[in-house]
């Protein structure tokens, strides 16, 4: 290994420094201070003593923006404090009422002013950076709020987003979560689709889609070639350094290289919250990105603290949402689409409008009450709005324009794609598909089937059945058994051991148990509780088959809604047809082991978790109850024996104590368990 010399690692660093200044100058500031040839001499003089020095490169070098081999997938990151979602107001007097809680709760007088912080509400992926000791060491999506995705390596491809922050070292936090929205300009979005519109390939809906799928790409070349931008907002964990405001937190993040909030203002009270919302609410169309609305934030940091949370929202910070952008337009035609899940949904095909900054030509109708309640009928005239300015609805007819050429439309009663039954169960809204081969749910079913409460197909993962699926080679979840090793190294991204694990996952699937089964099949209403009891029952497959549904309603836990999707699921051509082909290819489930039987520790007891557990995840400690004997509820009831109460824990637990049903925090769970005979965690 070569010594690098003192002289050269004092020159790399400086080339560094620079370069990340002048990044910042040019993305962050639209100021730059020197010619891009001359930049491009920085940065190839950098490439050159990293090439000589291989040692000298760092995470943080400006030379690893891009160059990462792809991922095989996205790994899980735990926040170190949630990222929260935002409660809404819709109106000025809700804006009131907001800033009327936050006295009462502080026991300040109703006249007192509160001062806040109001932004705009970006719309676009929510990202979390952990930054250690000023360099950038994770970023991960916001996931459900206590544990996202790492896509540190794409983040890394977005120019706004510093490598290492601006800020001397003594004003540095030795870790820092920096919160912030990753989107798409307007002018990228339409660049970006016309290229896959030119290309033949699907558009996307939404800068918003666009922004989140780019983040998720496991090829970061992807992520870099889609020009993402990043607007930081706040601040999670932090550690050596303390803010005593919001706006204090702003400022920091302007210092440290990040673009933050633009257009953020201190209000004095809540009357400058709502005259800022006000004065953009038409404004926000001309901004070069999409904005949904706005959020006032506590100035204080201090009463943050002193109000705290509700549920999985903060007290002290609200979201304004804009009302709708709505125009006119014609309906030339109603289709029918089927969603993943069989969902049959009506979608008017209109004359093209712009709305909210897109083109739109295409509505959907949500169901056929929703239709017919507001009576569109092809030929109408309607007015028309993005939900959540995201997709396009129908608002209302304007029945005042009709000519009497317009005509009612009905839903049909077999499935469009694939010719199934539709069937529409009595108490729901939404016509389904039934059939267990149909193209358009194939990829979801595929999922269901391969997953780890079902078939348990290990390293089958969405990529791939993506591409199984695009490509022809698999047709219905019994396609799985059928592949091969040459249909696998045919894929990208598959090497010889990468196929062999997978078939051996296949293979290893074959003798899962028989409830695991049931419940992988993807019956409608049938979990992973109901698939046990059936199993239990009937003890093969082949009677579950052919039992009427009067018995199989009989069974104690499943009743007539779930004996009705049973009987209706295997009573079809196609079930037939896929359930032959997993027995030719070999799949023999196990019989089940009827819990509740003597000898059993928790024979008997029914148990309901709530809340994160440290120890299991939630399935995991389902599983173990079940092993020993007990029945895992997804509700509390008066026949519920125990409520297990992790962090976080919700509304059930509340319901337990109502009903006087016994609490166990994870502690006590454990102490239960030993008693039971198992060892702890």
């Amino acid at each position: 290994m070569a010594q690098i010399p003192a002289k050269v690692k004092s020159r790399h660093g400086e080339l560094s420094r620079l370069i990340h200044y002048h990044n910042h100058r040019y993305y962050v500031l639209d100021s730059p201070e020197i010619s891009d040839a001359e930049y491009d001499r920085l940065f190839r003089e950098l490439l050159d003593l990293e090439q000589a020095y291989p040692d000298l490169v760092t995470p943080d070098s400006p030379s690893q923006r891009v160059g990462a081999p792809p991922l095989e997938e996205l790994g899980a990151v735990r926040h170190r404090t949630p990222m929260l979602s935002l409660s809404n107001a819709f109106s000025d007097d809700e804006l009131r009422a907001f800033d009327q809680r936050i006295k009462r709760m502080l026991g300040v007088n109703a006249g007192a002013p509160i001062e806040y912080v109001v932004e705009f509400k970006v719309d676009g992926l929510a990202v979390n950076l952990t930054y250690e000791g000023g360099r950038l060491a994770m970023g991960a999506t916001r996931g459900d709020g206590e544990t996202g995705e790492d896509v540190t390596v794409n983040l890394k491809t977005i120019k706004t987003i510093p490598l290492r922050l601006l800020t001397p070292a003594a004003r540095t936090p030795a870790l820092i979560e920096v919160r912030g929205e990753v989107y798409l300009d307007k002018k990228e979005f339409d660049r970006i689709n016309a290229e896959k519109e030119k290309a033949g390939e699907a558009l996307f809906a939404n800068p918003r889609n666009a922004a989140a799928g780019s983040v998720r790409q496991l090829d970061s070349s992807v992520t870099a070639s889609r020009r993402l931008d990043m607007i930081a907002h706040g601040v999670g964990a932090v550690e050596g350094r303390a803010f005593q405001t919001h706006w204090e937190r702003l400022e920091f993040l302007k210092e440290a290289g990040f673009k933050a909030t633009p257009h953020a203002k201190k209000c004095r009270d809540i009357e400058e919250v709502i005259e800022f919302c006000r004065s953009w609410e038409d404004r926000r169309h001309d901004l070069p990105y999409e904005v949904d609305g706005a959020v006032a934030k506590v100035n204080p940091v201090a009463l943050e603290d002193e109000l705290g949370y509700v549920a999985r929202s903060p007290r002290w910070a609200t979201a304004f949402k804009y009302p709708p952008e709505q125009v006119t337009t014609a309906v030339r035609d109603i289709q029918v689409q089927v969603g993943r899940t069989g969902a049959l949904t009506p979608v008017a095909i209109m004359d093209p409008a712009r709305i909210s900054g897109t083109i739109v030509s295409r509505a959907t109708l949500h169901n056929e009450d929703e239709m017919r309640r507001k009576d569109v009928r092809i030929g109408d005239t309607v007015i028309i709005q993005k939900a959540g300015e995201v997709i396009p609805e129908v608002v209302a007819v304007v029945k005042e324009k009709r000519t009497g050429r317009e005509k009612p439309f009905s839903m049909p009663r077999t499935c469009p794609v694939c010719g199934a039954p539709v069937v529409r169960p009595e108490g729901e809204a939404v016509a389904r598909c039934t059939g267990v081969a149909c193209p358009a749910q194939l990829k979801e079913l595929i999922r269901h089937f391969a997953s780890r409460g079902a078939m348990d197909i290990e390293h089958m993962g969405p990529s791939l059945i993506d591409q199984l699926v695009e490509r022809g080679l698999v047709r219905d979840y019994a396609g799985i058994y059928s592949l091969t090793k040459q249909n696998l190294l045919s894929l990208e991204r598959m090497a010889d051991k990468s196929a062999q694990n997978v078939l051996d996952a296949i293979e290893a699937s074959k003798r899962r148990r028989l409830p695991k089964v049931i419940f992988a099949l993807g019956i409608r209403h049938v979990g992973e509780h109901v698939a046990e009891i059936l199993a239990e029952h009937f003890g093969s497959l082949e009677r579950l088959e052919r039992a009427p549904k009067e018995e199989i309603a009989a069974v104690p836990g499943v009743g007539p809604v779930i004996a009705e999707s049973v009987a209706q699921f295997f009573s079809q051509g196609q079930t037939k047809r896929v359930l032959d082909k997993l027995r030719k290819a070999g799949v023999a489930p196990e019989a089940a082991e009827a819990p509740g039987k003597a000898g059993k520790p928790l024979a008997g007891k029914t148990f309901v978790f709530t809340g994160t557990l440290q120890g299991w995840t939630r399935p995991d400690a389902e599983a173990l109850v079940k092993k020993l004997g007990a029945r895992a509820a997804s509700s509390v009831s008066k026949n519920t024996d125990y409520v297990v109460a992790g962090e976080a824990a919700g509304s059930k637990l509340e319901k337990a104590r109502a009903l006087g049903v016994t609490v166990l925090d994870e502690a006590g769970f454990k102490r239960l368990l030993s008693d039971a005979g198992v060892k702890g965690r």
